[in-house]
């Protein structure tokens, strides 16, 4: 989305254990000019968080007043897929970022198959406000 909109992007994937079932960490960072990928501990804007059990484990990487998005702010039950939770909480993390719902639907169908469009914008508008969704800024 930040890429389409013209800004510098980077981003950057720490895998550690995840072959084993450990955890995959990734930073993006986006804005006018980039230097390095990776966010240093505790400057997080936002933290995304799949997993419940990583949000403690995680949760040092967010900055004071940060906004920690999680699965419990979303209500799995009207989701069209359980699979669908990365876009629930996609739409969750759109309402802070400054593009607009039709950008993140045109980016959304770009890179998505067309065959998952339906299920996956209705996973992001849940999570975007027209489901049970709610923020929670961290106080560290």
């Amino acid at each position: 989305m930040a890429f389409s909109a013209g800004l510098d992007v980077k981003k950057s994937e720490l895998h550690g254990m995840s072959q084993r079932g450990g955890s995959v960490s990734s930073d993006v960072r986006f804005g006018q000019r980039v230097f390095s990928p990776m966010t240093p501990e505790g400057e997080a804007d936002f933290l995304v968080v799949i997993a419940p059990d990583q949000v403690p484990v995680n949760a040092a990487a967010l900055r004071q007043g940060g906004v920690l998005i999680e699965p419990s702010q979303i209500d799995e039950s009207i989701l069209p897929s359980k699979k669908s939770i990365n876009l629930a909480l996609l739409g969750a993390l759109s309402r802070y970022l400054p593009f607009s719902f039709e950008a993140w639907t045109a980016a959304l169908q770009r890179n998505l198959p067309e065959k998952l469009h339906e299920a996956n914008l209705m996973a992001f508008s849940i999570g975007r406000g027209n489901g049970k969704a709610s923020e929670r800024a961290v106080e560290q």
